[in-house]
């Protein structure tokens, strides 16, 4: 999933490709402190294991599968104020914090930089889900060496309620993410219901035609469609 930023605040709602080539840029370094020190499964892993329940029988099973994507706020000056090495400790600190928090139905990973993905699947209803993500964001207890206590931001979506598919759910706990730190930081974010522009004042009747056949060949509704398209233009100039 590339970001721009990945130690530094956000400044739009980062894509699947974007968490792709994070986790691609730290399978390469093959000595990550970090990761190293923590050994959880990365943005590659995330994406497969989401991808595998997504297909699976959850819904016929009763099951609620929720992501969330948890970021430190402010984290760059961390490494800029102290050192990368402090800054990797508090990366350390924090997924063991997260971690050691969990539920038995629930996974962390290591997505990139200062974020970390937590993939709920179990009984738990979206609204536990939520109050037990505010209790982790509320109970966070990691400090920098002058003593100053860190606060994190998380955003989340919920399998079947907000998104089915993969690049769609993963959009949805991004921007909840996103509206979670431009709204003020340290704060829990649902993903919400989106209102859509008519396309029809934006298109051509030839772009609209073929957008009509490559939903009904992909199986994929076209605002979905649309709406991934935007994300991909958005990136391409960084806004």
């Amino acid at each position: 999933m590339a970001r721009k930023k990945t130690d530094t605040e956000i400044n739009r709602p980062i894509s699947v490709d974007d968490h792709r080539e994070l986790a691609k840029a730290h399978a390469k370094r093959n000595i990550n402190a970090v990761n190293e020190a923590l050994k959880f499964p990365t943005g590659d892993d995330f994406e497969k294991d989401l991808s595998d329940i997504l297909n699976s029988d959850y819904e016929e099973k009763g099951e609620t599968v929720v992501i969330a994507f948890t970021d430190l706020d402010c984290f760059m000056h961390i490494n800029k104020d102290f050192s990368i090495e402090v800054g990797d400790r508090v990366l350390i600190d924090t997924g063991l914090y997260i971690k050691s928090k969990l539920p038995k139905d629930a996974t962390v990973y290591r997505i990139g930089g200062d974020e970390f993905g937590i993939i709920f699947k179990g009984e738990s209803e979206r609204e536990d889900i939520f109050l037990f993500l505010n209790d982790l964001k509320n109970g966070f207890d990691v400090k920098t060496p002058d003593g100053v206590l860190q606060t994190m931001t998380i955003g989340m979506a919920t399998a079947g309620t907000d998104a089915s598919r993969y690049a769609e759910l993963v959009r949805k706990a991004d921007s909840a993410l996103f509206r979670a730190k431009t709204s003020g930081r340290n704060k829990v974010t649902m993903a919400r219901e989106e209102k859509m522009i008519p396309k029809t004042s934006h298109y051509t009747q030839e772009q609209l035609q073929r957008l009509g056949k490559l939903s009904k060949l992909e199986g994929i509704g076209e605002a979905i469609l649309l709406r991934e398209a935007l994300d991909m233009l958005l990136k391409k100039y960084d806004v």
